[in-house]
């Protein structure tokens, strides 16, 4: 007998391999190695007091946590064309009434696949396939944020890997009742076949992989959550209205528009402060000529009950004042042939701060905590974190923590820890840093994540939706998008009104509502010296639009704050049972086939349905209410039983939102006497 148990699970060695099946929380990891398993970075938190069921029966070894249990089956293989015998182990999930969930694929006979592949690689280490034979009428869910508008993910490709507007998070729901880890940080893909699914890594050292079970997916939130880490409360401020643009270029500037949302009595809980607020990337601190208080700005601020965000970039340029001492302590990305240039922005080359390198972090920390933290500010946007290569040539960088082929998925995970673990250290247990990728356990670090520079068409609309849908499912309950889109909005064309209005509407009922984008026409910026500078784009406040948009768009926001308690409790629950803020309908209904596939709503916390009209023009919208419940249109009253769909009237001031049970009903009665816009 080749397996070795233990109170947590077992290990198997034989055919050149390692393999170890243990119980972790309430799941099941799987590694597998060519000799040793290894401690190779990945998602998973340490889970006290787990509990094992392990049995070894002869060939068949069972090891059971939760509500899952993986089986190993030893088999002596004798392969007659290449005259050896071996031994060999195969996989199979199960639930915890022995119901098969998903098995590694068999060896097809004379086809001779192999469901572990190892093929090696540059350096000695191996590019990873796990191919496994899943359920053909699955739904899946999860994955991260990806621009398309499917809600279903089986019969997908997906690119493990982050870059502008898309995030690799690769834990996947189905509704077969199981979640799967892929826990593994390296680039590669997921295949999401109808006759198989398959997991690639284009250089590993091993396979790492988690799996949970259960027909309720509020419980595989759970379960993951403890299994990757709990994200912190959200603090009171993310749950009202943020305001951005690109870019208030001088605290003058900023502090203008924030009296003027208090004079004018309108909602605000954040104000930010984006991009080259700095002369150099990587200085991480405020410009004396154009922010020359920043004491007197803050402060300000504060009197107002506003709180402030600051932009901070990874790039160094070797003008900075922390290149050279980030440079020769070896704290930068490397390229690892050719010149050492990995982006190039406003006539600057830049390379990246090596945030996987814990000296890196400390020193970001450091000059954040000084520059920044002095003044009392403590909620930060981490842009370009995927890292926006210039040219993501994957292959051609090494980090600190490996060759990025092997690790880069980590980087902007490990982003986010220089913050929280900073702001931990100084006694806040609730960070927040609003952050353009993730991967996996981002969450137990504050990450809000927002979907990058999408543009601002109505298809990029209806794509944010399904983003959403599948970062919460994913395991990051905190999302936002660019209300409006981030690149192409004129404010001078009708037709852009109408999109922002709608997005602007879809902003109300995001787990964060926050205005931002590079509206046009822009203006220049010139220093003393008539040096050009980044320019800011037009005006985007809600005000910037016209009386008649502002004045629906401050019901909006006002709304916003009428849902206050109601968002707080979704927060509470994100944080103590991994359960997203922004939810698909399946969610909830996990047993309505139809509340898996159909797209461009979901629920905003666990009663309210939101259908985000998605169409220029569209004054009629079909929605559909998942069976199970009885649903309330927020804006008549008229109730209607689950299961079916029904078409309503969605005039450009309103947005169709259904609610179940009456506790919230009140908190959603400004939906029934908006006020009225013009179509264009």
């Amino acid at each position: 007998m080749t397996f070795h148990s233990s109170d947590t699970g077992v290990l198997w060695r034989g055919d050149g391999q390692t393999v170890s099946i243990e119980a972790w929380g309430r799941g099941v990891r799987v590694r597998v190695a060519l000799g040793a398993i290894d401690e190779a970075p990945g998602a998973l938190v340490d889970v006290p007091d787990t509990r094992a069921d392990v049995s070894v029966e002869g060939a068949v070894a069972t090891v059971a946590a939760g509500g899952v249990r993986v089986v190993a089956e030893e088999s002596d293989y004798n392969d007659w064309s290449v005259g050896f015998h071996t031994t060999r182990l195969r996989l199979q999930v199960q639930d915890a009434d022995g119901r098969l969930l998903f098995e590694e694929i068999t060896d097809g006979g004379a086809l001779k696949l192999n469901a572990r592949e190892f093929r090696p690689t540059e350096g000695g280490d191996h590019r990873l396939r796990l191919s496994l034979a899943t359920p053909a009428g699955e739904h899946l869910v999860g994955m991260g944020l990806y621009q398309q508008d499917l809600v279903d993910l089986k019969g997908t490709v997906l690119e493990l890997a982050h870059r502008n507007s898309q995030t690799s998070v690769p834990f996947v729901v189905s509704s077969a009742g199981y979640g799967f880890l892929w826990n593994l940080p390296a680039i590669g893909r997921a295949v999401f076949g109808a006759n198989r699914t398959e997991w690639e890594a284009e250089s590993a050292t091993q396979f790492d992989w988690w799996v949970c079970a259960d027909p309720r997916p509020a419980q595989i939130a759970a379960a993951y959550a403890e299994a990757t880490g709990h994200a912190p409360m959200m603090p009171e401020y993310g749950l009202g209205f943020w305001q951005c643009k690109l870019r208030y270029s001088t605290q003058e500037e900023l502090l203008t528009v924030a009296r003027e949302y208090r004079r004018r009595g309108i909602p605000i809980d954040v104000i930010v402060a984006d991009f080259f607020h700095w002369r150099w990337m990587g200085d991480w601190r405020f410009e004396a000529e154009f922010w020359p208080d920043p004491a007197a700005m803050t402060a300000e601020l504060r009197e107002l009950g506003i709180e402030l965000m600051v932009s901070v970039w990874p790039q160094v340029v070797p003008e900075s004042d922390n290149w050279e001492e980030l440079r020769d302590g070896n704290m930068l990305v490397r390229t690892r042939r050719g010149i050492d240039v990995q982006y190039y922005f406003d006539g600057q080359y830049t390379r990246f701060l090596d945030v996987t390198e814990p000296r890196a972090r400390q020193f970001l920390w450091q000059k954040l905590a000084e520059n920044y933290g002095a003044y009392g500010i403590t909620a930060f946007w981490l842009d370009e974190a995927e890292p926006e290569y210039g040219a993501y040539h994957f292959e051609n960088y090494r980090l600190a923590a490996g060759p990025s082929a092997q690790v880069a998925n980590l980087y902007p995970r490990e982003f986010t820890r220089a913050i929280a673990d900073g702001l931990r250290a100084d006694g806040n247990d609730q960070p927040v840093s609003l952050v353009r990728a993730a991967w996996a356990g981002s969450q137990r670090y504050g990450a809000l994540v927002w979907s990058g520079d999408v543009h601002s068409t109505f298809e990029d609309l209806r794509a944010q939706i399904a983003a959403g849908v599948h970062m919460g499912a994913a395991g990051i309950p905190w999302f936002t998008t660019d209300i409006g889109g981030f690149t192409g909005g004129d404010v001078r064309e009708p037709a852009f009104h109408e999109l922002l209005v709608r997005w602007f509407q879809f902003g109300a009922f995001s787990p964060v509502m926050r205005l931002h984008g590079d509206r046009v026409p822009g203006t220049p910026i010139v220093d003393a010296h008539g040096v050009a500078r980044v320019g800011t784009g037009a005006d985007n406040e809600v005000w910037s639009f016209g009386e008649e948009l502002e004045a629906l768009l401050v019901e909006y926001i006002r709304l916003r704050e009428d849902l206050r308690d109601y968002t707080r409790e979704a927060m509470t629950d994100a944080h103590r049972n991994g359960a997203p803020v922004m939810r698909g309908l399946f969610f909830e209904f996990p047993e309505d086939d139809l509340a898996w596939t159909t797209p461009g709503q979901y629920l905003f916390g666990p009663d309210i349905l939101v259908a985000p009209v998605t169409d220029p023009g569209a004054t009629r919208w079909d929605v559909y209410l998942p069976a199970g419940a009885e649903w309330t249109d927020a804006r008549t009253g008229a109730t209607h039983s689950g299961g079916q769909t029904v078409t309503v009237d969605a005039p450009l001031a309103s947005i169709p939102v259904f609610h179940r049970g009456e506790r919230v009903g009140p908190a959603l009665a400004r939906l029934a006497n908006l006020p009225h816009v013009s179509q264009p």
